[in-house]
C-alpha cells in the first residue's frame, strides 16, 4: 500500500470519476488499503480521488459499521435537512458547516458484486453524501459561500 491522501487542490478531488466495471483482484485490494488509511487518518469516510484513484468507490464507517460502496448513486433525499460540521481528510483543519438531507436511499454493489440497496439516516447518511460528493468531483469547499470559500482555500495554502 503505497497511496497518499490527495489534498485540495489536486485535480483528481475535482474531477467526477468513472464507474468500476469488474471488481477484480486489484479493486478488492483497493477497498482494504482504503480502509486501512480510512482508519489510519481517524477518518469515518473515504473515497477513492482522495488516494489518487479515478474509480466509483468508497468506504465508509460511522463507527459501527464498515460498508464498501461500488459505484453508489443517491437515489432519493429526505426533504428535511440538518446543518452540521463536517472535516475532510483532504482539507487538513478545515471544518465546515454543511447542510445536507437526514434521510437518503442508496444503490450500489459490494465487494462481492452483489447489488445493494438500502435507506440510512443520520450519520451514516451524512457520510455517504460526502463520499458521493467526492465521486463526483465536488468538496465540502462547493457547499459553503463565496467568502467562506475564498477564506478557507488562503488558509490552505498557508497551510502547505
Amino acid at each position: 500500500m503505497n497511496f497518499k491522501i490527495e489534498k485540495y487542490p489536486s485535480k483528481i478531488l475535482l474531477t467526477p470519476s468513472q464507474k468500476v466495471r469488474v471488481i477484480d483482484d486489484k479493486i478488492k485490494q483497493l477497498v482494504l488499503d482504503m480502509t486501512e488509511i480510512m482508519h489510519l487518518n481517524k477518518g469515518c469516510g473515504l473515497a477513492a480521488p482522495q488516494v489518487g484513484v479515478p474509480f466509483r468507490i468508497a468506504v465508509v464507517d460511522p463507527g459501527d459499521k464498515l460498508l464498501a460502496l461500488i459505484n453508489p448513486e443517491i437515489t432519493k433525499f429526505s426533504k428535511k435537512t440538518e446543518v452540521m460540521e463536517e472535516g475532510c481528510l483532504s482539507l487538513p483543519e478545515v471544518e465546515l458547516r454543511v447542510k445536507r438531507p437526514i434521510k437518503i436511499e442508496v444503490k450500489a454493489i459490494d465487494v462481492k458484486g452483489k447489488k445493494v440497496n438500502f435507506k440510512t439516516e443520520g450519520l451514516l447518511a451524512r457520510i455517504i453524501q460526502h463520499e458521493v460528493d467526492h465521486l463526483n468531483g465536488k468538496l465540502i469547499l462547493d457547499k459553503v459561500n463565496f467568502f467562506t470559500r475564498r477564506q478557507i482555500i488562503r488558509k490552505l495554502k498557508q497551510v502547505k
